[in-house]
Formats: structure tokens, C-alpha cells, sequence
């Protein structure tokens, strides 16, 4: 029920144009300070979530590994996405709840 709650956010982001997707384009995000949050799929590469947690730890933006690539790609309404960025604070926070709720 709440994995359902976690996609249905980033569909909300993604329309709301709060977000942005790939791997280029998260980070560049990260790079330009405009990134609340980052989203990386369980099933990317080793390489790719090292990259991202090396990134995120040195520009302190809190990442979260999450979902496949294909659902977070269907969540977003695009093909699949191996790394999601989220700059709407509000949106990154509220995300951020439901992520440790499902940790529990």
C-alpha cells in the first residue's frame, strides 16, 4: 500500500515538472544544487549507485534505492529510469516519510 504512495508522488512530481530523470540529467541536478532528493533503482548497476552515493555524499543530498527501474520509470509515465532527482523540497520530504515507513 505504501510502495503505491511512494510511485504515486513521483507521478505527481513528474507532472508537476519537480522532477528530473537518467542518469545525465539527476546529475547535472545534483551538480546545480537543484536536487532535494535522489531516487536509484535497486536493479541499476553497482557502478551507477556507487556513482550516485559517492555524488549525493559529497554534495549532501539525501539518496534513497528504491523500486526497479521499470517501476520507477512507469511511475514517471517514461520507459525505464535508473535514477530519479526530485527538486521540490515539500515533495522530497514527504517521500522521504513514506520510504522509512516502509523500512519498519
Amino acid at each position: 500500500m505504501k510502495q503505491n504512495k511512494v510511485y504515486g508522488l513521483l507521478g505527481l512530481a513528474a507532472r508537476g515538472r519537480n522532477l528530473v530523470s537518467g542518469e545525465f540529467a539527476t546529475e547535472n541536478a545534483i551538480k546545480g544544487g537543484k536536487a532535494m532528493m535522489i531516487v536509484v533503482a535497486r536493479d541499476a548497476s553497482d557502478n551507477t549507485k556507487k556513482r550516485f552515493m559517492d555524488r549525493c555524499s559529497y554534495y549532501e543530498v539525501p539518496i534513497h534505492i528504491y523500486g526497479t527501474k521499470e517501476e520507477l520509470g512507469r511511475a514517471i509515465g517514461t520507459e525505464e529510469r535508473s535514477s530519479i532527482a526530485l527538486l521540490d523540497e515539500g515533495l522530497a520530504h514527504t517521500i522521504t516519510k513514506h520510504l522509512e515507513e516502509l523500512q519498519d
